[in-house]
């Protein structure tokens, strides 16, 4: 598919309980978000890279490292109750409604979880032309298991396992594979994304993008920041 069909987005909200300003505190000498504009921009393909956010400072950070910020996220789409998913409707059908034309393929990255490289989000899109997927969404291994050692608590207080085999497993290994999601990286099929009934990431038609087990690492406080400036220091992840 063409590039001008591609249509990358960032979202940032201003307002953050764990870390102030998170989305622009310096990480390895960069603001945070910089670490995922600067993926976007070596990845190449998109037409555009615009970023989703209702803070102005955030705006001019943006636009420092060549994304563009078209409009302003409305108030009521910057809320801690907001869901991602609206976020990203708002965003392809306002940057379409300015520009007069359509993008049939949307790519979302998450600017909390930065460690991934650009060969992630290139095997993410491929995948998802090659299967003509609803979506890709991006996960790791999970160390837990439902068939294995997790567990739901009942009403009753009692626990029993998330997903109950008809025949017990004895090791973990021999379960079947389940995933984290990383919240790193999101293709979407346009059709899918602004269908009404859509309501998550997910459909009878998604695919999963598998990443190494740090890229499941989110960064949502102080001890997150200092954690990642040192896993990079010392060449174990790469941002």
């Amino acid at each position: 598919m063409a590039a001008e069909q591609i249509l990358l987005t960032v979202c940032a909200r201003g307002g953050s309980k764990g870390v102030k300003n998170k989305n622009i505190r310096p990480l390895c000498g960069l603001p945070l978000i910089a670490h995922t504009l600067k993926q976007a921009k070596q990845w190449g393909r998109a037409a555009k890279i615009i970023c989703s956010t209702d803070s102005k400072e955030i705006a001019a950070i943006v636009q420092q490292y060549g994304a563009e910020v078209p409009f302003m996220r409305p108030d009521d789409l910057a809320t801690d109750t907001t869901g991602k998913l609206a976020v990203l409707q708002h965003a392809l059908r306002t940057t379409e409604e300015k520009e007069g034309k359509q993008y049939s393929i949307l790519v979302d990255l998450d600017v909390t979880a930065p460690i991934r490289q650009v060969s992630d989000i290139e095997g993410a899109y491929q995948l998802f032309l090659k299967h003509k997927a609803d979506s890709v969404v991006s996960a790791t291994k999970s160390r837990r298991n439902p068939y294995f050692n997790m567990l739901e608590l009942q009403e009753d207080g009692f626990v029993k396992l998330v997903k109950i085999p008809e025949k017990p497993f004895l090791r973990r290994q021999d379960t079947p594979t389940v995933y984290d999601m990383n919240a790193s990286i999101y293709v979407y099929g346009r059709e899918f994304i602004l269908n009404s009934q859509t309501k998550t990431a997910l459909s009878g038609k998604t695919l999963v993008w598998e990443m190494g087990e740090w890229s499941a690492f989110d960064i949502d406080s102080e001890v997150d920041f200092q954690l990642i400036e040192f896993l990079a220091s010392k060449g174990v992840v790469k941002l």
